[in-house]
């Protein structure tokens, strides 16, 4: 089916002759189209939270066999939107001195309403918003968004939340951002603070001269962790000097609590359910995964990454390279990885380093396969 998210893009396919049969139109305020109605054949249409110029408008759309989704009151979030989030939309609201941003005002309604437990018209709401967060998501990584016709080759970066600012290894994430999107590479964080940050941080200054990389950390420190006084307009101040970064998309969740936004990704694909986004989040790292040092919810996500590539849930085996030697074998993760791995094709698609260029070139080296492909 035809999805149609913008006013403009309605009034060309029109313009051109079209119908509606069998069309998706999502989010649009028809009110003040100008549109010959009468002449627009809508049987198998689907109208998702769409403002119309009466409810009578909407009855003539049903006769017509038009489905019609209506928009959902009193909601601080759109049901039904057309797009992935923004750093500014979700900041709006925002001051040093009160965190009246949108993505508080959101936080703060999921917990009002039940946070983990909600009732039926609020569960539904989120479910309508994350599946408008997947179809969104999928438009970004398929190229739609940007009218190419080309995927991009997602890398996608974990680690811990609460890693400094000043941590070496933030640094090393932040090298392997870089030089991954200097390759071509698209890369997708969990969109909180520590390691996720120096994800989207490396991807953004990919087009910045080398020596940037060491200027962006010296501001940054300034306040090491997001709880730290001062922590977004140390960000910003990188964002100002740099304004035109490379893009990158960040797949964060109010599941967990409310953290400053990512402020180096282009895109922010925020989900209600922790458990759509952490399965999608590895789901759309099609050329790879990248562990650095983190904690429980790191190693939930090593062996749910695992299981894809074990038994080829998403039709692709990639990559699972694992930053921090010491911390992973350690730990016990790595070892136990590869005796589950075996003789199966993925065991090849394991690698572990501390070095950033080793953990470049084996992503690079070892692009998808299809299960059954010989790799």
């Amino acid at each position: 089916m035809r999805e149609i998210h913008e006013i403009d893009s309605i009034e060309a396919y029109l313009g051109q002759g079209n119908q509606l049969r069998d069309c998706v139109v999502q989010g649009l305020d028809l009110g003040d189209v100008e549109i010959d109605w009468q002449r627009v054949k809508v049987s198998g249409a689907i109208f998702l939270g769409c403002r119309f110029p009466s409810l009578g408008f909407q009855e003539r759309l049903r006769e017509g066999g038009a489905l019609v989704f209506p928009r959902l009151p009193r909601l601080p979030y759109e049901v039904y939107r057309p797009s992935l989030y923004t750093r500014e939309e979700l900041m709006r609201g925002w001051t040093p001195e009160q965190d009246d941003s949108l993505d508080k005002r959101i936080y703060d309604h999921f917990v009002a309403e039940g946070r983990h437990q909600p009732h039926v018209l609020e569960a539904l709401s989120q479910r309508l918003h994350d599946f408008s967060i997947d179809d969104a998501l999928g438009d970004l990584l398929s190229g739609r968004t940007e009218n190419i016709d080309e995927p991009k080759k997602v890398v996608a970066i974990m680690g811990g939340h609460g890693t400094s600012r000043t941590d070496p290894w933030f640094r090393k994430v932040v090298t392997v951002a870089r030089e991954l999107t200097r390759r071509g590479h698209f890369v997708a964080s969990g969109g909180g603070p520590g390691m996720m940050e120096a994800a989207n941080l490396g991807a953004w200054i990919a087009n910045a001269d080398d020596d940037f990389l060491d200027q962006a950390l010296e501001q940054i420190s300034v306040a090491p962790i997001y709880s730290d006084p001062g922590y977004v307009e140390a960000a910003t101040q990188v964002l100002d000097q740099h304004p035109d970064g490379c893009d990158s998309v960040a797949i964060p969740t109010w599941f967990y609590g409310h953290e400053p936004s990512n402020a180096f990704s282009t895109w922010i694909a925020k989900y209600f359910s922790n458990s759509l986004r952490e399965d999608g989040l590895l789901a759309v790292a099609t050329h790879g995964v990248i562990f650095s040092p983190g904690s429980a919810g790191t190693m939930q996500e090593v062996f749910q990454d695992a299981c894809q590539n074990h038994y080829g849930t998403y039709e692709h085996i990639s990559p699972m390279v694992f930053l921090n030697k010491k911390h992973y074998t350690e730990n016990g993760a790595y070892d136990t990885l590869t005796k589950q791995a075996g003789d199966r094709p993925y065991a090849d698609y394991l690698a572990i380093s501390d070095d950033p260029e080793e953990i470049v070139d084996f992503i690079l080296e070892h692009p998808p396969v299809i299960p059954g492909e010989k790799t």
